[in-house]
């Protein structure tokens, strides 16, 4: 049992929903065009490409010792620590990855015979390696200071209107892109809340995030802007009419957001208290997601 549980950990599991979520929302976009078999493949391919990326974050983390810096175990941010605590190699984390990238791209190919074009095939490469190259040298995204903006491209624009594309054969217009913005900004979100506590960490292994910008004790600051952008695309959709009133819901979780930030602002350097405000983050990202989803339907 506890072999499974390492597993679930090494994989971050729950994260997958951060992911998963917004490309149900872009395919359920075109349900009058709706594809089971193409929706399940897509999934599969989103889902496998989430996680290679956790498991090669984690690879290449403990690589430059980011991850060895603060061994202990806080769940949501700073790692799955079963390197640094000799459970699984790191060797074990790469061939891991691998193996899910392969899954994908076989999803892919699947999926670009269904749909008789082969132009997915390109535009899932430039995903993978955008993807692959947040963690991993040469470029390693999120050590320079544009991990959160390929964070935001990814969970937002990409995976959205990656789902209407997979259905429709119709590369998404400006519509689109305007309701994948709340999917984006609250990721983004998610990731900043978690960069804060690792800050010291990461500036010693020479990684460079959003939080040099204030400084981890100002940080708030971004959050709050990035969560403000988030609610912000919400009612510009609803305004535009892309969303029905029922996704102004949504906006109840600017409560919780607040109190998000204001951990954040008080207990930057109390890593414990910090676990909640990252807890608060995607808490907010999921559900406000699935009430998105709803209006769809309703």
């Amino acid at each position: 049992m506890s072999g499974i549980k390492n597993i679930i950990r090494a994989l971050r599991l729950p994260f997958i929903l951060a992911s998963v979520l917004p490309f149900i929302f872009g395919s359920l976009l075109a349900k009058d065009r709706f594809n089971g078999l193409n929706f399940i493949l897509g999934l599969v391919a989103v889902a496998a490409t989430h996680l290679c990326a956790n498991l090669i974050n984690d690879y290449a983390d403990s690589q430059s010792g980011t991850d060895w810096r603060d061994r202990k175990f806080y769940g949501l941010f700073g790692g799955s620590k079963l390197i640094q605590d000799g459970v699984f190699a790191e060797i074990f984390y790469y061939y891991l990855a691998l193996f899910f990238a392969g899954l994908a791209l076989l999803c892919i190919a699947a999926l670009a015979i269904s749909l008789k074009s082969v132009s997915i095939i390109g535009f899932y490469l430039l995903i993978l390696f955008l993807g692959w190259s947040y963690s991993m040298k040469p470029i390693q995204f999120s050590y320079r200071g544009i991990g959160e903006l390929i964070i935001f491209t990814l969970f937002g624009p990409a995976v959205v209107m990656g789902g209407y594309f997979i259905q429709t054969k119709i590369f998404p217009a400006g519509e689109i892109f305007i309701l994948s913005l709340p999917f984006g900004f609250f990721t983004a979100a998610i990731l900043f809340a978690n960069e804060i506590p690792d800050f010291t960490q990461d500036i010693r292994s020479g990684k460079y995030t959003w939080v040099n910008l204030l400084g981890p004790q100002n940080s708030f600051l971004i959050y709050y802007l990035l969560m403000c952008l988030g609610f912000s695309a919400i009612v510009l959709a609803v305004y535009l009419g892309y969303l029905s009133k029922l996704a102004a819901l949504s906006l109840f979780f600017i409560l919780p957001a607040i109190r998000a930030g204001y951990i954040l602002k008080k207990y930057w350097m109390d890593k414990e208290k910090l676990v909640e405000s990252s807890k608060i983050s995607i808490t907010i990202q999921a559900l406000a997601s699935l009430i998105l989803i709803l209006d769809l339907f309703l």
